[in-house]
């Protein structure tokens, strides 16, 4: 498969993004991981240069770091100490094999027209009961960014619909405005859904 242009400008620039300056979502992830019994096990999905990785790892939780970029996953392996699956979204194939799944900023790259089975893919990965925590840019159309990565840019409701149809429970979605790789302002939805 030829790499995309998303995919192309995360192998490329894999050190300098691994590297940058990045706050740790915290208040994101504590509330994730308090809705987790200690230990639970943890899939991330786009793990990009591992912090979050390290920091549900450093708080006892079983974590499964992937990503599809083969360089991003080599930057994490370096800061985790800890093998880092290469996998497409479209791949998972886990069945019940997960408490959580986290997905910070990930699913946005996600194709519109194969998000909703990609979201079937990380509901059949959840045990009963396993909840999601995933992050998009807010829009109303798909587009590109000035680096030339692809961007679903859904909408609230738009997501709430989606996973509404595919089964998902006590679905939360939150807004907040902050910035991105590319520094500018971006209004960031954030869901969390059970199986």
């Amino acid at each position: 498969m030829p790499l995309d242009c998303t995919s192309a400008f995360y192998e490329e620039n894999a050190e300098t993004y691994a590297n940058r300056a990045r706050s740790l979502p915290k208040q994101q992830l504590d509330a994730f991981l308090a809705g987790l019994a200690p230990g639970a096990a943890i899939l991330e999905l786009g793990c990009g240069g591992g912090q979050d990785s390290a920091y549900m790892l450093s708080q006892g939780f079983d974590v499964t770091p992937t990503d599809g970029s083969a360089e991003l996953a080599r930057q994490a392996e370096a800061l985790i100490g800890r093998p880092v699956k290469i996998m497409l979204f479209q791949e998972l194939d886990a069945e019940s094999a997960f408490d959580g799944v986290w997905a910070h900023a990930s699913l946005l790259h996600v194709p519109r027209p194969e998000l909703p089975d990609v979201f079937t893919r990380i509901r059949r990965a959840l045990r009963t009961g396993g909840i999601i925590h995933a992050s998009f840019k807010a829009g109303d159309a798909e587009g590109h960014d000035g680096f030339g990565r692809y961007y679903n840019f859904p909408s609230a409701e738009w997501l709430s619909e989606l996973l509404t149809k595919g089964g998902w429970r006590n679905i939360t979605i939150g807004e907040s405005d902050g910035s991105g790789y590319d520094g500018k302002q971006t209004r960031w939805l954030r869901v969390s859904a059970q199986r």
